[in-house]
Parts: structure tokens; sequence; C-alpha cells
């Protein structure tokens, strides 16, 4: 369990039916009283019954709805994470991703200056991260720059953090692997040669506590980490030896691409290391170049490779409850 210096706090998280939202809410709650805002009436009470989280219906396009539930619970602290996830689901429904990646984070980020809220985190992805190849990632990056540039005039403190892929996440390959295994005995794979960043769960939970703890210094600026990462190919190699299935290549998917970046070229110069409780960060600062920069974009290029064992601790860390 993680350890978290955040306590006595109303905490509203949007998107708090997913994957990351109930992890937050369990890690979260014993100290804080935590609201898990959807507007999936059925998810709601899925997460209510896993968190034992007080739920209530929010839809982040609509600003109403993002007004009632701010003026009802009067937060002290936002963790948006409310988003239209997924590469092809965004190119295939473009105006929805607008809708909620883009429109809905200004409507929070607009409530929230206007109710004076302390903090409000948006959850972001590498996706976001230049050079930009799909419309997913270019919504990601639009709410960041929107939350880092109102950070500079308001007195609410505006942060994202930044990542890869949280292995078992909804409608992530995980899940989807493991239908198609019980299904037929055989995985299909859009991107065998793709190489992606992965972590658990409960390490993005910490990135995002972490942001929490270091607001004040993170004010205006994205925080992110030196992920591990893998061949797409390599996982499913091991998850087959695993689980004595096969996998098979089938058509690439519109705005896919074949790495990933944490750090984008264009933000070298932004961008430093960040020590707390003695793990490193890297700190994106897009209004200040640094004398003490990184020397070089970080990447699934560059980065460290998940090892065998480590694949298969993600992969044997299956939640009871995929939705």
């Amino acid at each position: 369990m993680i350890k978290n210096n955040i306590k006595n706090k109303t905490i509203l998280i949007t998107g708090g039916t997913g994957f990351l939202g109930k992890d937050l809410a369990k890690k979260l709650s014993k100290k804080n009283k935590i609201i898990l805002g959807s507007r999936n009436n059925f998810l709601s009470q899925i997460a209510y019954e896993e968190t034992k989280c007080e739920t209530t219906p929010l839809d982040v396009s609509k600003i109403e709805s993002v007004r009632d539930s701010v003026t009802k619970y009067k937060p002290d602290i936002i963790i948006h994470a409310a988003a239209t996830k997924y590469v092809d689901l965004a190119e295939k429904n473009p105006n929805e991703c607008i809708d909620i990646n883009i429109i809905g984070s200004q409507n929070i980020s607009r409530v929230s200056m206007e109710q004076n809220i302390k903090v409000v985190v948006g959850i972001s992805t590498d996706k976001s991260a230049p050079p930009f190849n799909n419309i997913y990632g270019l919504s990601k990056s639009l709410m960041e720059r929107l939350f880092v540039n109102l950070a500079q005039s308001s007195k609410t403190k505006f942060i994202c953090v930044r990542f890869g892929n949280i292995a078992w996440s909804t409608n992530s390959v995980f899940p989807i692997w493991d239908q198609m295994m019980k299904k037929n005995g055989v995985i299909l794979s859009t991107g065998p040669d793709m190489k992606r960043f992965f972590f658990s769960v409960n390490e993005a939970s910490e990135l995002v506590i972490t942001s929490l703890e270091n607001s004040s210094k993170l004010n205006g600026k994205i925080l992110s980490k030196k992920m591990k990462c893998a061949k797409i190919s390599n996982i499913l190699d091991i998850w087959c030896e695993m689980y004595n299935c096969k996998w098979k290549k089938i058509k690439s998917r519109k705005g896919d691409k074949f790495d990933e970046h944490l750090i984008g070229q264009g933000e070298i110069l932004n961008t430093y290391e960040f020590y707390y409780n003695k793990k490193q960060y890297l700190v994106i600062d897009h209004y200040k170049n640094q004398k003490k920069s990184i020397i070089k974009e970080y990447s699934t290029l560059n980065a460290p490779k998940l090892n065998k064992n480590e694949i298969i601790k993600l992969i044997k860390n299956r939640p009871e409850n995929l939705f």
C-alpha cells in the first residue's frame, strides 16, 4: 500500500468509475472523503460496491453537470481522469473525443477557477508527447497545455501527470487478450512489432499521489517518470507460454505508431529531473527552459526494457473485476 500525506480533503475524481479512479479511491479514502463522478450509472454502482465511496452523476462534456457536482460537494481537489481513451476509439469517434478530452477539460478548469478549487490534477498519456499522429494524443496535449497555461494566472493549482499504459486497465490490451484467449485460444494483435510503456495501476496511483503531495512545486507543470517498456510480441510470447495459447498478427490500426515518447524532442530543454522519497521523476515546465535539463528525449527507443519476470508480474496482476 502506498503511504500518502493527503488527508482531511474532499476529492472529486472524474471518470471515477474507471480502473485508475477506483484504485485512487481505495488508496485515498482512508484519510479523505472521495466522490467518484461518472456518467455511467451501472459502472457507478459497481464502483461503489468495490470502494464504498460515494458516487455522483457527472458528465464532464456538460458544464452544468460539472458545476452541479462541484457546487454540491465543494471538493478541495479534483482529479480529472475522465477521458475518451484509446487511439482507435478516438479516430472512429473524433467528436466524442473532443467533447470529453478537450471541452470536458475546459469545463473542469472553468468551474474549478470559478469555485476556487485548490488543486486540479489532469491525467494525461504518453501519446500527448510530440511527435503527434492521432486525435487522442492531440486532445490530451491540448488538455495539458490548457491546464499549465491557466496555472500561470489562477489561484487554482493545475498539474498534469503523463504516463504510458496501465496493465489491465479497462479495454486495454490485457483484458482484450484475455477475452480472445478464452474465446478461441488465439490472440489477434494489430501491432506485435510496436513498443509500449507499461506499469501497474499501483504505480500510476503513486504518480498521481506524488503530484498532489508536491502541488506547490509542480503547479503549472507536467509530472512523468522514466517508465520501462516492452515490445508487444515479447509480452505475447510470455503470455502464450504462461497460458498455452497462440497469437496472430492482423492489420494495424489507423493512428498507431511503432514507438511512443514520454518526453519528446521539443520538450528536452523544458524537462528536468525531480526527486521525491528517493525516487526519480521527470518534470516538464513549458514556460521555462531548464539550466539542468535532460539531454535527450525519452522514448521506447532508449528506455530500459521490462524483463521476463517483470512482464509475468504485470500479467499475473489481474484484477478480480475487469469493469
